[in-house]
């Protein structure tokens, strides 16, 4: 998978996000364990995105036991080849 493919799902996620009304940033080099944090009304999100496959079970783990605080929610979505969506998984 190339790094651009990655980045734009990145983006497209980013799209969504903001149009469900969520501020959002990007982790631009992907260094961090959350590629998006999006800000919403009375929420924050911490998103994990991947094309064609979701993590491994121990890049899962650790997403998993990530301590965040109580109004944040850890989500991933996965970009599949020709899927106009992201499938969407509360960790």
């Amino acid at each position: 998978m190339s790094k651009r493919k990655g980045t734009r799902n990145e983006h497209r996620s980013i799209n969504l996000l903001e149009a469900s009304g969520y501020r959002c940033t990007r982790s631009a080099a992907s260094l961090g364990m959350w590629d998006i944090i999006a800000i919403g009304a009375g929420d924050v999100l911490l998103v994990q995105v991947k094309t064609s496959r979701p993590p491994s079970r121990a890049e899962t783990e650790a997403l998993k036991q990530f301590r965040a605080p109580p109004p944040c929610r850890k989500l991933l979505h996965i970009w599949r080849d020709r899927q106009r969506l992201p499938e969407v998984r509360n960790l």
